[in-house]
């Protein structure tokens, strides 16, 4: 059945059925602003009938390399992004504020009950059907939002390659490990936020200072680690990693500074019992409200678990670190956007069929929400109208469907994708970076708001 008829009193109002394919971060998000608008969805997720390298739970929109949602500091891009979907109604943003734990500047939440109560409020909507099996096959009619994710069952992904008569993109991601509270030495560990900043004035994080000789020596058993096979083998020797979510190990080939200017940089965090930036720092960020387990910022890797365990208790503060979870390295799948699809996230050779989420070829839990929000948009109307262009949202939906599709990559939200300024506007501020950004980001709310106010 593709379409249910409701009654608002006297008047009839018929509403059409759209299937959503995946209920990640992007699917729930799509099939609650769906019943949002009074169409009945019927919301498709696999787990736990079937499984995937990654998720350890069954719940919707589980995290699972990062519980950060990026920075909240005003006028930078991450923040107009999440900025636009607050302001459009955005299901899991609302969620996220109320299942926040503290992170300096950045949104970053319990990640478990952040999916528990995404899980609960998407079974609570009667409009939404949920289903839980694995679907081999994309509906023969009506609209459908696909939203499968970078972990795309190899049915689906086949269904897909066919569907779009071309052959699924890759690129290897990885997630970093997760150590107990308890195991942290806090003698040597002190506790600090990067220049001082936090939200709540609190120090978020807790710091694992390196001398020059411990990093060098970490630095060392690092490079000579042991990695896990890459899943196909004809992806080696020249494995495809995202570039901007590298294995901590493949950084460090990079140069042996290199992870002191990345996620080892010591800048602004001042060792309360030098009172000095140490040489090397690695930072712990909290997985939880109960502040029971911490995650190793930027250290996602794809070294064997006893190498992990090994090397990282080499770090000052982690030398009896017990490993919660170890990193791991998992293949993602997305389509080619560019070829495939068009700025309202339509698949061209079939525009009744949507895309959504880290498949249609962003990167990032943020990003993937937007085009769930959008894509629900979409499908929600018979004539679907693109996101403004000088909007964050509009700007995504723009790249994935007209970069250059043969040097596609997926990708986070950043200014560069946004329009330029007008030519008077960015010399009037050329010396003031701040507040160019503030007024790309005035620009895009403001065109955000004449954008629904036409939609309603």
């Amino acid at each position: 059945m593709d379409s249910i008829t409701c009654y608002d009193g006297v008047k009839r109002v018929e509403f059409n059925q759209i299937y959503v394919i995946g209920a990640g971060l992007a699917g729930s998000e799509a099939a609650w602003q769906l019943a949002r608008q009074g169409h009945a969805v019927v919301l498709y997720e696999m787990r736990p009938v079937a499984t995937t390298p990654a998720h350890k739970t069954s719940e919707m929109a589980e995290l699972v390399c990062s519980n950060s949602l990026k920075s909240e500091s005003a006028n930078t891009a991450p923040w107009l992004l999440k900025e636009e979907l607050r302001r459009g109604g955005s299901l899991l943003l609302d969620i996220a504020r109320g299942t926040r734990v503290p992170a300096g500047h950045a949104l970053t939440v319990d990640r478990v009950e952040f999916s528990k109560e995404v899980s609960r409020r998407i079974a609570a909507e009667p409009k939404i059907t949920v289903v839980r099996e694995e679907m081999k096959s994309i509906p023969a009619s009506g609209k459908v939002i696909i939203a499968t994710g970078p972990l795309t069952s190899d049915a689906m992904a086949a269904e897909i390659g066919r569907l779009t008569g071309s052959s699924r993109l890759f690129f290897y991601d990885s997630i970093s490990p997760i150590v107990d509270a308890e195991s942290v030495n806090t003698e040597i560990a002190f506790a600090g936020s990067r220049w001082g900043k936090s939200i709540d004035g609190t120090d978020d994080y807790l710091n694992c200072p390196l001398n020059k000789e411990e990093y060098e020596r970490f630095l060392d058993e690092l490079l000579a680690g042991e990695s896990v096979p890459v899943h196909i083998a004809e992806d080696q020797p020249n494995t495809p990693f995202f570039e901007a979510c590298l294995p901590v190990e493949e950084l460090a080939r990079r140069g042996r500074e290199t992870l002191r200017f990345g996620p080892m940089k010591p800048t602004g965090l001042d060792d309360p019992r030098t009172g000095r930036w140490a040489y090397a720092i690695v930072q712990l960020r909290k997985e939880n409200c109960r502040s029971d387990s911490y995650n190793l910022v930027g250290f996602q890797n794809h070294l064997r678990f006893g190498e992990q365990q090994r090397i990282f208790r080499l770090i000052p503060g982690l030398e009896n670190a017990e490993f919660l979870r170890y990193g791991q390295i998992h293949r993602n799948t997305y389509i080619n956007g560019p070829e495939l699809l068009t700025a309202t996230l339509q698949l061209k050779s079939d525009p009744r069929i949507f895309f959504a989420g880290q498949i249609s070829g962003v990167e990032g839990y943020v990003e993937s929400i937007a085009t769930g929000f959008a894509a629900a948009q979409f499908a929600g109307v018979d004539e679907p109208k693109a996101f403004p262009r000088e909007t964050a949202i509009g700007s995504l939906c723009s790249y994935i469907s007209s970069a250059d599709p043969k040097h596609y990559q997926p990708a986070n939200i950043t200014f560069d994708l946004l329009p330029k300024l007008d030519e008077e506007t960015a010399k009037r501020l050329r010396k003031d970076k701040k507040a160019r950004h503030a007024e790309v980001c005035r620009r895009a709310l403001e065109k955000l708001d004449e954008h629904f106010s036409v939609a309603v």
